[in-house]
């Protein structure tokens, strides 16, 4: 599986509102940008993304911005790339079983093969919310791949 950009930049986005959550009201698209290094214009498509997917709020106009519609507990990072890229999936292949994809040898095999690492990749993406990036991002837990010393 490869993340996209639009999934990288949105996970860096949500995690930037959740590092500041503190903060009283919305926080500004040119500031999340000028934090996370990420370009205005398409991190303005991306939150617009993130939005219609339920993840932020905004608020128009003087102190408008964004800020996270849920706690950072409840969102992990399987619902931000799928909101901004679509289902995880390891390939466009279709479904086993369905429109004659098991109609040619070893298709169908391969099919569930692929149907599978796709369910893997979302647990895996579904294990980490944002609450558990902000912690790792303050350093109080190990970064992913390490053990605690």
């Amino acid at each position: 599986m490869k993340v996209s950009t639009r999934g990288d930049y949105a996970s860096r986005a949500l995690l930037s509102l959740a590092l500041h959550a503190e903060t009283e009201g919305p926080t500004a698209v040119r500031d999340i940008a000028e934090r996370t290094g990420l370009p205005q214009p398409y991190l303005e498509q991306i939150l617009l993304a993130l939005k219609g997917a339920g993840l932020v709020r905004s608020k128009r106009g003087v102190g408008g911005g964004y800020i996270l519609a849920r706690s950072p507990e409840a969102i992990t990072l399987s619902q931000i790339v799928s909101a901004v890229d679509g289902p995880i999936v390891a390939g466009d292949f279709g479904l086993p079983h369905e429109n004659g994809a098991c109609d040619h040898e070893g298709q169908c095999v391969l099919l569930s093969v692929w149907a599978d690492v796709g369910e893997h990749m979302r647990q895996h993406l579904d294990s980490f919310t944002l609450a558990d990036m902000v912690t790792r991002a303050r350093g109080r837990a190990p970064a992913i791949g390490q053990s605690a010393v």
